[in-house]
């Protein structure tokens, strides 16, 4: 495992809820492996955005001259800031971020899904 393995393991988060394995046999007692699999998912959803809020918003707090070495604008960051939980915040700003890359002339905030 190299030092970058915790980031790559960041954008393999699917937006859609994994389905559950299909077991050989079923207990009576077992609960419902798709009910399991939704709760997981927006488990995952919420620590995704949790990380969004602890990663990103501090920078808010920093001059537009310093977001911009970063190579990040805060316009793009108030706008995923106000996404859906139903959208992965750290991925649409990263996409967002490639984007305005090979298009400067972007106006942050801009983009729409």
């Amino acid at each position: 495992m190299s030092q970058y393995e915790p980031m790559r393991r960041l954008h393999l988060v699917a937006d859609k809820p994994r389905q559950p394995p299909e077991p050989d046999f079923y207990m009576p007692a077992m609960p419902p492996l798709k009910l399991i699999s939704k709760l997981e998912h927006w488990w995952r959803m919420y620590r995704r955005r949790r990380q969004f809020r602890q990663r990103f918003l501090p920078l808010l707090a920093h001059d537009d001259h310093v977001l911009e070495d970063i190579g990040h604008h805060r316009g793009d960051i108030l706008w995923a800031s106000r996404l859906p939980l139903d959208f992965d915040a750290l991925r649409v700003l990263s996409e967002c971020r490639e984007l305005r890359k090979t298009d400067p002339r972007l106006l942050p905030g801009s983009i729409s899904n």
